[in-house]
């Protein structure tokens, strides 16, 4: 076991006060047999004056959080800490029937699925489709799990990791085209590749430990990340990170799961004020980690 903190720090400054509307954070984990939560921390400048917690239709954890007085800056903390089990591909068990694709879900299954197994992105000559396709086997079988982890390395082998400062997600036949993207474009374009094989895939949102961020070939650190679960039967949600090619839980730090990216953004809101008023904006995120040992009395 690990056991991780997060500090994650988002600042935006304006050029005159401004007043703020209702924000909308997703930071809290998901508790799972793979992660605990130990503890979690808010704080914001100005001092947010309500902090009201919902969970959204996907089950995540989102605090809607309120202020009282204008800013030339807002300013949000958080800190978490958990206790994370990793999970690698060799533990990923899919019953026999799925072993080798194509395969079928069972049909109690697939109307919980179904939302998950639709494309959900304009491809009218299915780019994304043909190039899915080219890694099924022709003639002999094609065993499930090597198909999916195929796709993974394939775009983290043949893509070019690029930041930008643009928000949003591009499309999936973008990201194809381009052969470059975010973390965020390759979840989805991942995504859209499994869907078109009939397979139900969907968006998660979180953090990356980054072990040494100064020689690391791990992409993603320094701010939120994202990668994709596949559902698998018998394994359930695998997880599959294109952006550095990792297969299970590994490092990652689930906080959201969405059907698309753009319902799993981790920071939104709105303030009252022009568009000019805007100065911009910073993000910083530290993964740190401690090892933890059970002793057996």
């Amino acid at each position: 076991m690990t056991i991780f903190s997060v500090r994650h720090i988002t600042s935006y400054r304006y050029r005159r006060e401004v007043d703020f509307g209702e924000h909308r954070l997703m930071f809290r984990p998901r508790d799972s047999f793979d992660q605990r939560l130990i503890e979690a921390s808010l704080t914001t400048y100005p001092e947010q004056s309500h902090v009201r917690w919902i969970h959204d239709v996907f089950g995540n954890c989102v605090a809607l959080v309120d202020f009282s007085r204008p800013s030339v800056e807002l300013r949000f903390e958080t800190w978490i800490t958990l206790d994370h089990t990793p999970q690698l591909a060799p533990d990923i068990r899919i019953d026999e029937a799925a072993l080798t694709y194509p395969f079928s879900y069972d049909k109690d299954e697939i109307a919980d699925l179904a939302p998950a197994m639709q494309r959900h992105y304009p491809d009218s000559g299915d780019e994304v489709g043909r190039w899915a396709r080219q890694f099924v086997r022709l003639g002999h079988p094609t065993e499930t799990g090597h198909l999916l982890m195929t796709l993974c390395y394939a775009i983290r082998e043949s893509f070019v990791y690029a930041r930008r400062q643009e928000h949003g997600t591009q499309t999936p036949l973008q990201t194809l085209q381009l052969r470059s993207g975010t973390c965020r474009d390759f979840a989805l374009l991942m995504m859209e590749a499994a869907r078109s094989l009939g397979l139900a895939a969907r968006f998660v949102t979180g953090y990356v430990y980054v072990p040494d961020r100064d020689g690391s070939t791990l992409l993603g650190g320094g701010s939120t990340h994202a990668w994709c679960q596949v559902y698998l039967p018998g394994a359930g949600w695998a997880e599959f990170d294109p952006t550095n090619g990792i297969v299970g839980n590994r490092d990652l730090i689930r906080v959201a799961v969405a059907r698309d990216p753009r319902q799993a953004i981790p920071l939104s809101g709105s303030y009252d004020g022009e568009g000019t008023d805007f100065e911009g904006m910073t993000v910083q995120v530290n993964v740190t980690t401690r090892q933890s040992w059970i002793t057996e009395g």
